[in-house]
């Protein structure tokens, strides 16, 4: 009976924290409201359109225009970068390419997906799509390992035929994430998020307070991550506790096992 105590008191324990656990493997949740999403796209990194993650951001442009946009990925995100892009009626084939640059505008690998694809001759779409690793809280100076901050993200056409240049395209971009948690946890954080800005102070507006100069005020709903909590920490506590709770098993089944039935403890 005791060891049944000892058991449920065990499971319990596990059910307590797998909780947290399930909530952070899910994806991020989608916008509620596209009405709002941007319609353009910038041409450069300085001039790239922020959208949100779960946002459907939309852009029009012609062949051979570079597209950016930039949106914020935080320490365990997993982002998935999916682009679609419209092609005109009559074109040759044509192969289309999606870049993510973090805030270092260090290009970024792709763990997966096709980051470029061919487009035959008379068709009408092609899908791209870019996932990445996960975003770490630290990393050493000399990886490229995803950081937190703005991440870009850069649209553009290869091989293109001279005859198909300045032929109008449509556009569609969307950003969605997976929290990977503890199990991407690192022991250090970032002192700033990598958002571009520029550290010098601007000049006195005139009422006594100088303001620094931002190129990019985008950033989580939530915030940023300080880095320092994750779920690992409730796995190390369980994992703590279940030790305890086997050492008192372990006593109450072998207490008194070397002693013959009814001889005093000091006999």
């Amino acid at each position: 009976m005791r060891m049944t105590r000892v058991l449920s008191a065990a499971l319990l324990a596990v059910g307590l924290a797998s909780g947290p656990a399930v909530a952070d493997s899910s994806p991020s949740p989608s916008a509620s409201d596209d009405s709002k999403a941007p319609t353009q796209a910038g041409t450069s990194f300085r001039t790239a359109t922020e959208i949100d993650q779960g946002e459907q951001a939309t852009a029009s442009g012609s062949t051979g225009d570079y597209l950016y946009w930039s949106f914020p990925a935080d320490s365990g995100q997993r982002p998935t970068v999916k682009a679609t892009v419209k092609l005109p009626d009559a074109h040759a084939a044509q192969s289309w390419q999606i870049d993510v640059y973090d805030g270092l505008r260090r290009r970024q690998s792709c763990q997966y997906g096709a980051q470029t694809r061919t487009a035959a001759q008379g068709t009408g779409t092609v899908e791209l799509a870019c996932v990445l690793r996960t975003v770490r809280a630290w990393s050493e100076p000399w990886a490229n390992d995803p950081l937190p901050g703005t991440y870009y993200i850069r649209l553009t056409v290869l091989d293109l035929p001279a005859a198909d240049l300045g032929k109008p395209v449509g556009a569609e971009v969307r950003v969605d994430s997976k929290d990977i948690g503890g199990a991407a946890a690192v022991d250090g954080s970032l002192a700033k998020p990598l958002v571009p800005g520029i550290a010098a102070k601007s000049a006195d507006d005139g009422d006594g307070s100088a303001k620094s100069a931002v190129l990019s005020a985008i950033e989580p709903d939530d915030g940023w991550s300080s880095g320092w909590w994750t779920d690992r920490w409730v796995w190390t506590a369980v994992g703590g506790v279940l030790a305890a709770l086997a050492g008192i098993g372990g006593y109450a089944l072998t207490r008194g096992a070397g002693r013959p039935p009814g001889v005093p403890p000091n006999a």
